[in-house]
């Protein structure tokens, strides 16, 4: 079996991916927190993990993939004030929405794919172990994880001293016993409908963002499990923070950072146009936005157009780059339609090869594109299994070739127009007036209508 390498932010190095259970993989992956559309960033982490589900999927029995949605957060709770919409309506609906975009995107759900507002009694069980164990302390109202109790914070993200607390503070509260501590549950104010609120040994209150991945993460999956990830952004805080609290929690080993996670896994950053996206410029792209004008398999391919780990700079000629692509593969898939492809066809050796070397996304779209036009050269059943099992694991190349490249467009509403023109241009070319048949050309093209002369006649497809 190939050997999956991942680099692994935890040991800062490329590794052989040894699973805890080789007949059962787990994997975790932080979602969205649902009070807004989601951003190609977003996208990209979806996509990125949709994609090492699949590899893993291909080289293991089982594997379970959970990934969360955060229901409750203090942004949530400013978007309900601000619109006046209750909590539950707001992150039901931008729930919804996020699964559709991602399915546009040809993400497909989790296996599991928990709420954090239906792991609060899990949550406050974790804190209260933390608390007996001397790792967390109330004050305030609040409960806050004591980071100088953990030794080995800041493993995951190689911080320093100063370097955590620069990062991890807004501002320093004055119920802080150290700088560095992070909330694990807050107050909450009964009185106040838009901010969501649950019984506890501290009073009525609500959970730090932190607590919530170490809950549902534990619950689903059991410690250790064999990898957790998401964006880089996510490393320090969050993801430090998860490792010390399930560490020193019961079910960890406050001496092994690996005693909750073997693996981590971190997508990188995506820039538009070269600059970092933010609200302050103005260039925060959502995925939503994008259906209307791209197909879902082009944004997937322009997702996986930069390896994971590296920048991804989100620019229009990448998209239209991602989209030739594409064509030039169902071009040679179209090729072969009459073919019947071999069923279950094994994933070829490079493809794989290329996914296994820590999901090398571009060299497997290249592997991709030359399967193809092997195939189309070869013609054997064989050969168009073999693309056929690669497209899938990526999940590209799922449409209909003729569909797709938009031959004899069957919902043009200039479809009888269209073959007027070719008609005229055969009958132009007939009586070798090749000017006119220049001419028709041109107005075809003007229309958005590519034409190809085949030995089986004329045929158009749009460009």
């Amino acid at each position: 079996m190939t050997t999956l390498k991942l680099h692994n932010s935890l040991t800062r190095k490329k590794e052989d991916f040894v699973p805890i259970d080789s007949s059962h993989v787990r994997i975790y992956a932080c979602g969205p927190t649902v009070y807004s559309y989601a951003h190609i960033g977003n996208a990209r982490m979806a996509v990125a993990f949709d994609v090492l589900a699949n590899v893993l999927r291909a080289l293991y029995p089982k594997v379970t993939y959970v990934s969360n949605i955060t229901d409750v957060d203090d942004k949530i709770i400013a978007a309900s004030k601000k619109t006046r919409e209750p909590i539950n309506m707001i992150t039901r609906k931008y729930t919804e929405i996020y699964n559709d975009d991602m399915r546009f995107l040809g993400v497909d759900r989790p296996d599991i794919q928990p709420l954090a507002t239906d792991h609060i009694d899990h949550m406050i069980a974790i804190i209260e172990e933390l608390v007996e164990a001397d790792h967390a302390y109330e004050a305030d109202g609040h409960v806050l994880f004591s980071v100088p109790s953990f030794a080995k914070y800041g493993g995951l993200s190689g911080r320093n001293r100063d370097e955590q607390i620069a990062g991890a503070r807004v501002e320093v509260a004055t119920y802080k016993k150290d700088p560095a501590d992070f909330v694990l549950w807050k107050p909450s104010d009964e009185d106040d409908e838009t901010e969501p609120g649950w019984y506890s040994p501290w009073g009525y209150g609500r959970p730090g963002w932190h607590i919530e991945c170490s809950a549902m993460a534990q619950e689903h999956l059991g410690l250790p499990f064999d990898i957790h990830g998401g964006g880089a952004d996510l490393k320090f805080p969050h993801h430090e923070n998860e490792i010390a609290q399930s560490c020193c929690a019961s079910h960890g080993d406050e001496n092994d950072l690996s005693s909750f996670c073997k693996y981590w896994v971190h997508n990188g950053f995506v820039t538009v146009e070269g600059e970092k996206m933010s609200k302050s410029l103005g260039n925060v792209t959502l995925a939503h936005d994008l259906i209307d004008d791209y197909e879902g398999e082009t944004l997937r391919l322009t997702l996986m157009s930069a390896h994971y780990r590296q920048p991804l700079d989100w620019r229009k000629d990448a998209i239209e780059q991602s989209k030739n692509t594409l064509d030039g593969i169902y071009q040679n898939l179209r090729e072969i339609e009459g073919i019947e492809a071999t069923e279950d066809a094994p994933l070829p050796e490079k493809f794989m090869d290329a996914l296994c070397d820590d999901l090398n996304t571009p060299k497997a779209i290249a592997e991709l594109g030359a399967l193809a036009k092997k195939a189309a050269t070869e013609k054997t059943p064989e050969s168009k299994g073999a693309v056929l099992a690669a497209a899938k694991l990526l999940n590209v190349a799922q449409e209909n070739p003729s569909e797709w490249l938009g031959y004899g467009e069957g919902k043009s509403k200039d479809k009888e127009a269209i073959n007027a023109l070719i008609e005229q241009r055969n009958q132009a070319r007939a009586n070798k007036d090749f000017a006119l048949s220049d001419e028709i050309r041109d107005k075809l093209a003007a229309m958005g209508i590519a034409i190809e002369d085949t030995a089986e006649g004329t045929v158009w497809r749009k460009m």
